[in-house]
């Protein structure tokens, strides 16, 4: 079913924004209840899930369990995993697995049909649950796209984006919609008192990244702004093994090479992860990407190497990075493939609770955009699927568990937002701004020009793209400054060192963050910064 544009004031039960794995998912779990749906892009395109090529992480093999898998989340962590939630996560993988086999995805299976498993960097044993080899992202989209177009109850809105979140005493009261692409558009308004936030995550805010061009922190923005609070904005992933062929968002070379027995080398051909951690090419993911980034600064040049781990198989096993490399001139089966580290995925979000509510009430947040603590500082391999499928069945369940009270009247005015197409220069200096000084190395002074840089764009941009892109960056920045440590993602070259005593998760505002960029100029560190990290 469609959705009348010329009909701003229908209003629904429940809006969900982002056609995403959590999004699509959240929607088909609430089914029959009416949901309206709302995707910058038709479905199946534009959603960073889609291009996931891991799969997802779950003990259904035997000899598994979830408390290992749990325990695997927890070490990865960097001692700010809430080791409750990885649990729970973990024990509903299975159902959530096969959910999707309901829905229609087709899992890879082995000679007896039981589901295939492979195994990923930091996991103890094969639990990755995979689509023709490095697919599940792209099928099980489909899949889940193909289920919610046949359902009656779920209405679509493709190609409209959420520019601002409505609230009246610190409850959602609706949503201010523009058309895609199009910010000289007038603004539509939905009254709904059960909103869903699934609009995936920053990635895109840096200049080399795995991630599509939506994924440029606007839900993360537009709840901050309405006074969400945002958790661990500074750990942002770098995948250590994105595809350096010119392309923008970069290919990814999925993990599971290393898991077939890819290697590392540099162009000496020498390989140089076995030095720095003992599972070598296996190793976490920001340990890995470190390595990596420090070839590449010294001069050598980073490649991923399959020539004796794969070879003739490749083309079979891993499709869509063969194709990648051979449209880019590279034949993976017979030479290394450039590589290079890429923001990849956020570890922060909008904080939220077990149930993924936020601390706006009517707010929900499931996927990338959201942190609900089982990531900590470092993500685990192929969990981020996983979390996203289970945060998206308990939204739906304790929507459909509670009252929602009618939706509130159309405000009578709109949010100003500065229409008119980002510039694109600006846009351009903000991502590289974010790959030099918010990026796998970060630095006390490098991230003070990045605050001041985000801090002046948002206060001339405004609320359009580019301002809520000013405003994610700048959270990110600034707790980054803030955190004066090394742990998991977040890697300080001038505080290499963990600290104890910062073990644990920040939680932050919109006006923290802002007053820690308005101090920079008056104190060298102020007092703030330590109430930051709580």
């Amino acid at each position: 079913m469609q959705y009348d544009i010329h009909d701003p004031a229908r209003t629904d039960d429940v809006v969900i924004i982002g056609g995403g794995l959590a999004g699509l998912f959240c929607a088909l779990k609430l089914a029959p209840r009416p949901v309206t749906l709302i995707s910058a892009a038709p479905l199946g395109h534009g959603a960073s899930s889609a291009w996931a090529q891991g799969g997802i992480a779950a003990a259904v093999a035997e000899g598994d369990t979830p408390e290992t898998h749990a325990a695997d989340t927890v070490a990865v962590g960097g001692g700010l995993v809430d080791a409750a939630v990885a649990l729970g996560i973990a024990r509903e993988a299975a159902p959530r697995i096969h959910d999707l086999l309901a829905l229609g995805v087709p899992f890879d299976r082995d000679l007896d049909g039981r589901l295939a498993v492979g195994r990923e960097a930091a996991h103890s044993a094969r639990r990755i649950v995979h689509v023709r080899g490095d697919g599940a992202g792209a099928a099980i989209i489909a899949a889940l796209s193909e289920a919610v177009r046949r359902t009656p109850s779920i209405r679509l809105m493709e190609g409209f984006v959420a520019e601002a979140l409505l609230t009246e005493d610190g409850a959602v009261t609706g949503l201010q919609l523009r058309e895609a692409g199009n910010p000289a558009a007038r603004p539509l308004v939905l009254a709904s008192r059960a909103v869903v936030l699934a609009t995936g995550g920053l990635g895109h805010l840096y200049a080399v990244t795995t991630n599509p061009s939506e994924a440029s922190g606007s839900g993360l923005a537009i709840a901050v702004r309405a006074g969400a609070v945002i958790a661990d904005p500074e750990f942002v992933q770098f995948h250590p093994t994105a595809i350096m062929v010119g392309r923008d968002p970069a290919p990814l070379a999925t993990e599971a090479l290393r898991g077939e027995g890819a290697t590392l080398i540099n162009g000496n051909g020498e390989r140089f992860m076995s030095a720095r951690h003992p599972l070598a090419e296996l190793a976490p993911r920001d340990i890995v990407a470190r390595g990596v980034f420090a070839e590449i600064a010294a001069g050598r040049g980073a490649f991923l190497d399959a020539r004796q781990a794969l070879g003739a198989r490749f083309a079979t096993r891993f499709p869509t990075v063969h194709a990648s490399c051979i449209a880019a001139g590279i034949d993976p089966a017979a030479q290394p493939i450039p590589i290079a580290p890429a923001a990849h995925y956020h570890m922060g979000g909008i904080a939220v609770d077990a149930r993924g509510r936020s601390s706006i009430d009517g707010l929900w947040a499931a996927g990338e955009v959201s942190s609900t603590g089982a990531h900590g500082a470092n993500r685990l391999a192929s969990n981020s699927l996983l979390e996203a499928v289970v945060y998206a069945a308990r939204i739906a369940d304790d929507i459909v568990g509670r009252t929602v009270p009618p939706p509130a009247r159309l405000p009578d005015s709109l949010v100003r937002s500065r229409a008119g197409t980002p510039d694109a220069a600006e846009v351009k200096r903000l991502r590289a701004t974010m790959s030099a000084h918010v990026g796998v190395i970060r630095d006390d002074g490098g991230l003070a020009q990045a605050m001041r840089h985000f801090a002046r764009l948002e206060r001339e941009a405004g609320r359009g793209v580019l301002g809520n892109m000013a405003i994610s960056a700048l959270l990110v920045a600034a707790a980054a400054w803030t955190r004066r440590e090394s742990r998991g993602a977040h890697y300080r070259s001038d505080h290499p060192a963990e600290n104890p005593a910062l073990a644990q998760r920040t939680m932050t505002t919109l006006a923290a963050a802002r007053e820690v960029a308005e101090s920079l100029d008056e104190h060298p560190r102020p007092r703030l910064a330590q109430s930051m990290i709580a």
